[in-house]
């Protein structure tokens, strides 16, 4: 339930809570929090724009002055118009070419990207929350990452607050069967560095030593790059795949560290193009998450604001 103003509060025309330009301000200073809440929901940085400009034109054409509280208004049709559109694109992704990885962003300005904390963020693990269906993900998210109480994020689903409760429950069931302890930001770092030079030379040895013995590696080409469209699963056969098309794939790449999704990462590019951004995700067993983002679609937006 959203807060609003009780009836026969007097507001005058000129009032400056009822102006444009107030509205600006109120949702101009919510829209990382916006932006946060539907990214996370979505795995889709486009798709959140989307989301967030919709917030924007139903923030304009509301009733302002019946609104107490602007922020937890524009966060519950945030998250409502998130969850509707989660739906529909579950239908989409059926159909996507081959394993559907999310959209990565850049969090060097915002490692926390609009939230309390930085959960629900790292590309393995909106990954995995893709298997949660749409209300148990932003159940999830609205709790571990923004911190909202119980009740406050069961108005905003509709729900009950136990039944809320179950929802994250699950949701963090879910992954803590699929995901092993992380790393350190350091170890994590390190391996990557060890798993890069090692893809680059074909080295089967020094992969075989970085890699956990479950090791799967996802490539998202979308149906239009050369990607391999059934993740690769396993030590033995990812070592060799790796170490197969090393010598075509890395002498003419040019490589670049960067942040994505709060965590190092690898920009590859040929002829000043961008052709795949490389993502790990690591236990103390070893790298046993190899994401590979090479659709244009997704890869050229994360390029373009890592230029901006």
């Amino acid at each position: 339930m959203v807060a609003r103003k009780p009836e026969g509060t007097t507001v005058h025309a000129g009032d400056d809570a009822d102006s444009l330009e107030q509205a600006t301000r109120e949702f101009l200073a919510a829209r990382p929090q916006l932006f946060g809440i539907a990214y996370r929901i979505l795995g889709s940085a486009v798709e959140a724009e989307d989301i967030v400009q919709e917030a924007w034109l139903r923030w304009q054409n509301t009733d302002r002055t019946d609104v107490l509280e602007p922020a937890a208004f524009l966060t519950t049709v945030t998250a409502r118009l998130a969850i509707n559109f989660a739906q529909s694109a579950r239908v989409r992704r059926e159909s996507y070419i081959g394993p559907w990885l999310p959209e990565p962003i850049d969090t060097t300005e915002d490692p926390q990207l609009g939230a309390e904390r930085a959960e629900a963020l790292e590309l393995a693990v909106l990954f995995l929350l893709e298997k949660l269906n749409p209300v148990e993900r932003a159940a999830y998210v609205l709790r571990e990452a923004f911190d909202y109480p119980y009740k406050q994020v069961a108005d905003i689903l509709e729900t009950s607050e136990a039944n809320t409760r179950q929802l994250v429950s699950r949701a963090r069931k879910h992954l803590a069967s699929e995901r092993r302890e992380r790393v350190s930001p350091v170890d994590h770092k390190r391996l990557l560095e060890v798993f890069l030079a090692a893809a680059q030379t074909g080295n089967l040895a020094a992969l075989e030593d970085v890699l956990a013995a479950d090791v799967v590696s996802w490539s998202d080409g979308g149906g239009v790059r050369g990607a391999s469209k059934i993740p690769v699963v396993g030590r033995p056969r990812v070592s060799k795949y790796l170490a197969a098309f090393a010598p075509r794939f890395w002498p003419q790449a040019d490589i670049r560290w960067v942040e994505a999704n709060g965590r190092p990462a690898v920009l590859v590019s040929a002829d000043g193009n961008a052709v795949a951004l490389l993502s790990v995700d690591a236990s103390a067993e070893g790298i046993d998450r190899i994401m590979w983002v090479m659709n244009p679609a997704k890869l050229l937006p994360y390029v373009a604001s890592l230029s901006a």
